[in-house]
């Protein structure tokens, strides 16, 4: 134990030597964490409030014009600035590179014309199959044919943005074209208008949506951009202790630190024991400090609040991410015969496995190919249980089938390492 206790201390004194691989492990944690959840809640501000600017140019000054305008103002997804009906599509373009607004909406003049068109002529379509009608007055289907509207989009807005857009901009068009509809079969059976009351029951009384996030825990609380980039970003910041740990054992191997050890009644393996206990500290240390800026830092900086869930389940998955981390860093600094490959590879597979593991691509969004690499990346179990529970508010035996294969990569590695220390006779 008086061993093992000196060896600790001894990785102490080095670990706080080393600034650089210091900076690595708290401070870049601690920027990724701010400015990607910063960014991310800005993006979920803009999709859930009416932050995205519109150009709407309304050429149309019949009914169904005024109407498609009310809706859009509806849908509840738009800053509208209004342009002016005779300013040329040139101008509205150009106002759009000056980045006025990401997103374009043009009415064309003659829409209120030609909804009413195409409305009288599916209301006449429809008396006549209920027989209610004759076939003596065809209409031109040319002339029903109704001028697209026109969505001038920046070329930043991506595509996933645009469809939900579009679908906005759709129902808008659908609930003017149906009320045109029954405003015509009422007209042609009753021969009158139909009256506002009975336009707004047959109109207005849409389905709710019920929209509940699933839980394991019953809750209906819905997770925020801190739930999602915190537990992600601080898994990447627990395995970039490669940088420092993985360089440690690539130095103790150049200036000859094992030869030393081998004169002493000691084993390397105790070393070995010292620097995976001292920098699993190191790891918890680093969640400890980003979940805590998550819950008392963020929302003084406008950031939603991290909810953090149950702690027993927080505490194991730290544990059992940091030792897969510290193994890793271990592995790489056995095999590594410099510390600038120790650097490279160490920084470099990282990146690789956090792409790979759903850290900056969404697992879901990953294609069949590589469905079966993703399982490989230790990240990604790491990401998944922490995911499990403070998405889906889980409990820690919600998240045993995450932690299993975790361990399973984790003993994985360490054999490696082992074997790794045998061939080298480090052992």
């Amino acid at each position: 134990m008086f061993k093992l206790w000196s060896t600790i201390l001894k990785d102490i004194r080095i670990l706080t030597r080393d600034k650089l691989g210091l900076i690595f492990m708290f401070v870049m944690p601690i920027v990724l964490a701010v400015v990607i959840t910063a960014v991310q809640n800005s993006t979920f501000e803009m999709l859930n409030t009416n932050t995205v600017p519109m150009l709407l140019c309304n050429r149309d000054t019949g009914e169904a014009g005024k109407q498609l305008e009310t809706a859009i103002h509806k849908a509840g997804m738009f800053r509208i600035q209004n342009v002016n009906a005779n300013e040329p599509d040139s101008l509205i373009a150009g106002r759009m590179h000056a980045k006025d607004a990401v997103i374009a909406i043009i009415i064309p003049s003659d829409f209120t014309e030609k909804v009413k068109l195409k409305s009288n002529e599916i209301a006449r379509k429809a008396l006549k199959n209920f027989g209610m009608q004759s076939d003596s007055s065809k209409s031109d289907s040319s002339n029903t044919s109704i001028q697209p509207i026109s969505m001038l989009y920046h070329p930043v807005l991506q595509e996933t943005f645009r469809k939900s857009i579009q679908g906005a901009l759709k129902s808008a068009l659908q609930v003017v074209q149906n009320k045109e509809v029954l405003k015509s079969l009422y007209f042609n059976l009753n021969e009158k208008a139909m009256p506002d009351s009975l336009e707004k029951e047959l109109i207005g009384e849409q389905v709710a949506i019920n929209e509940m996030p699933v839980s394991r825990s019953g809750s209906r609380n819905i997770p925020n951009a801190s739930q999602h980039n915190v537990p992600a970003w601080t898994v990447f910041a627990m395995f970039f202790i490669v940088i420092s740990l993985g360089g440690s054992v690539v130095r103790e191997k150049l200036n000859g630190s094992f030869v030393r050890l081998k004169t002493l009644p000691t084993n390397y393996l105790v070393s070995v024991l010292s620097k995976q206990l001292t920098y699993l500290f190191v790891t918890v240390t680093q969640a400890a400090v980003v979940f805590s800026l998550g819950i008392w830092l963020f929302p003084s900086m406008g950031l939603p609040r991290l909810n953090l869930p149950d702690l027993p389940g927080v505490t194991v998955v730290t544990l059992i991410c940091g030792w897969c981390a510290v193994s890793y860093a271990i592995m790489i600094g056995v095999f590594a015969k410099t510390q600038e490959q120790s650097n490279g590879i160490g920084a470099v597979s990282i990146v690789l496995m956090a792409a790979v593991g759903g850290l900056l691509v969404p697992s879901f969004a990953m294609p069949e190919s590589f469905q079966f690499v993703m399982k490989l990346s230790p990240l990604h179990w790491c990401l998944e249980a922490y995911y499990g529970l403070f998405l889906e508010g889980g409990k820690l035996k919600d998240v045993v089938l995450n932690i299993l294969p975790l361990l399973g990569i984790t003993l994985v590695i360490q054999a490696i390492t082992l074997i790794g220390l045998k061939r080298k006779n480090l052992i």
